[in-house]
């Protein structure tokens, strides 16, 4: 399972949410086995690899133990940084699980779903829209194989809420 957070906010300017939300995103992401992966996050151009953009973030965040667990994300080889996807999300993160608290009903998933998937070995990636805005019904929702309500009830949850509430979920069937 991958935590993808996707810039909904300033793709040119690097801001204090992209900061937050990748330090939050890294000890849910070591709670529950999971990677994280960025989308179109504007990095500064001399943060070519996942260790450098762990090593900077770790040097600005009280988060997560100080940075430690996305330093040991990026060291295990489980923070992973890309572009806005063109035409689709990076077919290595497996299945793409679009997070939203409007559903397209044909593609409306649950957790105990999502579970059995990782259960028999398929990936998945859950892609959260960080901003105000969430994800962009035009360009991003189509993208998505599944669309996922956390809440079962159509709730808007806070991005660092849904962050950590998703993966739980998800884990907490897998026994099922």
């Amino acid at each position: 399972m991958t935590i993808g957070l996707y810039n909904s906010y300033d793709p040119i300017k690097f801001a204090e949410a992209h900061r937050r939300a990748i330090a939050r995103a890294a000890p849910v992401a070591i709670a529950f086995d999971a990677n994280v992966a960025t989308f179109g996050f504007p990095f500064d151009k001399d943060l070519r690899t996942p260790l450098q953009v762990a090593a900077w973030i770790s040097g600005t965040t009280s988060i997560g133990e100080e940075g430690r667990y996305l330093r040991d994300l990026a060291g295990g080889g489980r923070l992973q940084t890309f572009d806005f996807p063109k035409r689709g999300f990076p077919p290595q993160l497996g299945h793409v699980v679009i997070t939203t608290n409007q559903p397209d009903a044909k593609k409306a998933v649950d957790a105990l779903f999502l579970a059995k998937l990782l259960q028999k070995g398929t990936s998945i990636v859950l892609v959260f829209g960080l901003g105000p805005h969430g994800l962009d019904d035009r360009d991003v929702l189509p993208l998505g194989r599944y669309h996922f309500d956390l809440s079962g009830r159509g709730i808007v949850l806070e991005t660092a809420t849904a962050i950590g509430a998703a993966p739980a979920l998800i884990t907490a069937h897998l026994g099922s």
